[in-house]
């Protein structure tokens, strides 16, 4: 298991100035969501499947 802090990224569709988005993190077995705005806060793990699921119906 790898200590080193995970690669973050936001949507394409996030607003320039970035103040409300969530950033997402993709590992071979989980996938890591926080808040942008609380970099150091609390984070979901998602198993990639779990994070498909729910991005096919925030996509509907």
């Amino acid at each position: 298991m790898s200590t080193s802090e995970p690669t973050w990224f936001k949507s394409s569709y996030s607003s320039a100035s970035g103040d409300d988005c969530v950033e997402v993190a993709t590992l071979p077995h989980h996938v890591h969501v926080r808040d942008s705005k609380d970099k150091d806060g609390p984070r979901l793990a998602l198993s990639p499947a779990t994070w498909a699921e729910f991005v096919a119906h925030a996509g509907r």
